[in-house]
C-alpha cells in the first residue's frame, strides 16, 4: 500500500463485497476542485476493484464509510439507508451552553444562503435527531448524536440550532477559530447485511481535543453506543 494511505484513510474492513473504512477529516470524497477524490485514491490502492459510494460524509468529517464493490450491493445498501435501516452513531465537541443537554431535535432542513442549510420549524420532510450531553473542562462539551435521517449537514445545522456549533465548523461557527480540524467523527455504524448483523465502530484517531484524557473517558463510557438506552421514536 502506498506510505500515504493514513493520510486519508484507515482500513478497517475488506470482504468480498464492500470496504469500511476511516476516513481523515478534511479527505474530500468528490474531486470537484480537487485532483483527486478519496475513490481515485481507493481505485490506485486495490487495482481492479471498483467501488461505489453508498452515503456520504462531508469532507471535514471523519470516521467510518462504507463502499460497495458493485452495482448489487451498493443497490441493497442503498435500500438499507433509505428504509432507515442502518444505526449510525457521531461524536462531537463544541464550546458554550446548549438550548438542551439531551433529548431529540426535529424539522425540515432548508437551503439558506452561500451553500449553507437552516434548521426549520416546519415538519414536511423532517429530519430527525437524538443526542446526549456530556460535560467536560473549560465549557466544552461532547455529544453523542445518533441522527434517523441523512438530510445535508444535519448534524452540524442540528448543532448551530442548539445554539453551540460544531468545534472547527467554520461554516456554521465562527469564521475565525483555533481548532485544528471540525470536530464531528462518524463514530459507529450497526445493520444487518444478508441476513447478518453487522457493526462497526472507530473512536477518533486525529486532533488534540480528540485524544485528551477526560475525553476518552466520556467515549469509554458511551460505546457501544447501541447499548446505550435511546428512548423510542414516537
Amino acid at each position: 500500500m502506498p506510505e500515504d494511505r493514513e493520510l486519508n484513510y484507515r482500513l478497517l474492513e475488506n470482504n468480498d463485497e464492500y470496504l469500511v473504512i476511516d476516513k481523515a477529516p478534511g479527505v474530500n470524497l468528490h474531486r470537484n476542485q480537487h485532483a483527486q477524490s478519496l475513490v481515485d485514491v481507493l481505485h490506485r490502492d486495490f487495482p481492479g476493484e471498483f467501488f461505489h459510494l453508498v452515503h456520504r460524509l462531508d469532507d471535514a468529517t471523519s470516521g467510518l464509510m462504507v463502499l460497495a464493490k458493485n452495482p448489487s450491493v451498493a443497490a441493497e445498501f442503498g435500500d438499507l439507508f433509505a428504509n432507515r435501516e442502518v444505526e449510525k452513531f457521531y461524536f462531537a465537541l463544541a464550546k458554550g451552553k446548549p438550548m438542551k443537554k439531551q433529548g431529540m431535535v426535529i424539522g425540515d432542513i432548508k437551503k439558506s444562503r452561500g451553500g449553507s442549510y437552516l434548521l426549520s420549524r416546519t415538519r414536511s420532510n423532517p429530519s430527525v435527531t437524538q443526542f446526549f450531553s456530556y460535560v467536560l473542562e473549560n465549557g466544552r462539551r461532547a455529544y453523542l448524536l445518533k441522527p434517523h435521517t441523512g438530510k445535508t449537514h444535519q448534524l452540524r445545522v442540528v448543532m448551530k440550532s442548539l445554539g453551540v456549533p460544531i468545534t472547527g465548523d467554520q461554516r456554521y461557527g465562527p469564521s475565525v477559530q483555533e481548532a485544528d480540524r471540525m470536530y464531528l467523527h462518524a463514530m459507529a455504524l450497526r445493520f444487518t447485511f444478508r441476513g447478518v448483523e453487522r457493526n462497526y465502530m472507530c473512536a477518533p484517531q486525529i486532533g488534540k481535543d480528540f485524544l485528551d484524557g477526560a475525553l476518552q473517558t466520556v467515549l469509554l463510557n458511551c460505546t457501544p453506543p447501541w447499548d446505550i438506552k435511546w428512548p423510542e421514536l414516537s
